[in-house]
């Protein structure tokens, strides 16, 4: 079986075991699923669940899709020629707490002429963190990395997610990171990259659900909510400026509406917003988005 079949028909099942996972820890909603197909070839499902008791809005896509690039936009990705295939899984979790954090993860496998490669991670997007809460979330995503050492650094992948997901035009960070890697091939061995990135795409459940439970029954005032709609604006500048999987989409005639569900479903923009000094809302950017080997705290 091609390689590319192999990485599809495992992302496949990942998109079923990631929403039955989420619907779980949800308790009463459901994903919808529409079916697409792509002008130029290939399609997807694309599944989203609204209003739940956990989940204001979560959205988990698969993909299959191949074609040419543009001749412009084919410069701009390692390979030769214009012939291209991708798969992959995407999600976004916006949950209704604003004591549960936004997460994001995504694992893909690319062909552009004589390369290929795999790319993907997951990263955390806490409102009011909690120290034992972010430092699980990188502990999971270490203990995946060291499995695979040496063909996978965790310390790269824990720093380029800090470096990729960071806000250049507020100098800030979207998130508190997590692991982020990109046209990642193991050193010509794609066997070994793959069983890293099956691994990895396996543990996100255990990274993120734990946090859930934990979180979702906290108590939350009118004004904690209104302070998670306005650090939401920052995830929509970031998926819509710099975001790769949006952009990518984008450019090779994707389905506008899945690749946007990333979305959050209620944000708010307040004019030069400033945080009350101390408080909970300025320590969210003056400790906690500072970036730091959170995995190796105790």
């Amino acid at each position: 079986m091609a390689f590319h079949q192999r990485a599809a028909e495992y992302l496949r099942g990942l998109h079923d075991r990631l929403c039955t996972g989420i619907e779980a820890a949800d308790g009463t909603a459901k994903f919808r699923e529409d079916v697409w197909e792509r002008a130029g070839g290939g399609g997807g499902r694309s599944r989203v669940m609204e209003n739940g008791a956990v989940f204001e809005k979560a959205g988990i896509n698969f993909s299959e899709v191949f074609g040419e690039f543009t001749p412009e936009f084919a410069k701009q990705v390692p390979g030769d020629g214009l012939a291209f295939t991708a798969t992959g899984v995407s999600w976004v979790l916006h949950p209704r707490n604003p004591f549960v954090p936004t997460v994001h993860g995504n694992f893909r496998f690319l062909t552009h002429g004589s390369k290929a490669w795999f790319g993907g991670g997951a990263d955390l997007t806490p409102y009011y963190p909690f120290r034992e809460d972010v430092v699980h979330f990188h502990k999971v995503w270490q203990a995946v990395c060291e499995r695979h050492a040496p063909a996978v650094d965790y310390h790269k992948m824990k720093t380029d997610c800090d470096q990729y997901f960071h806000l250049a035009h507020r100098n800030e960070a979207r998130g508190v990171g997590g692991i982020f890697f990109d046209y990642f091939d193991a050193g010509g061995d794609l066997e070994q990259a793959f069983a890293f990135v099956r691994d990895a795409a396996d543990s996100f459940l255990e990274a993120y659900v734990p946090i859930v439970e934990r979180r979702k029954d906290t108590p939350y005032a009118p004004e904690q909510r209104a302070f998670q709609e306005y650090r939401r604006g920052r995830y929509v500048e970031f998926n819509l400026i710099y975001d790769r999987g949006t952009l990518f989409g984008l450019k090779t005639n994707g389905r506008t509406e899945s690749i946007l569900m990333s979305l959050p479903p209620v944000v708010r923009y307040v004019y030069d917003w400033k945080p009350e000094p101390g408080s909970p809302e300025a320590e969210l950017t003056d400790y906690w988005l500072k970036p730091r080997m959170w995995a190796e705290e105790a």
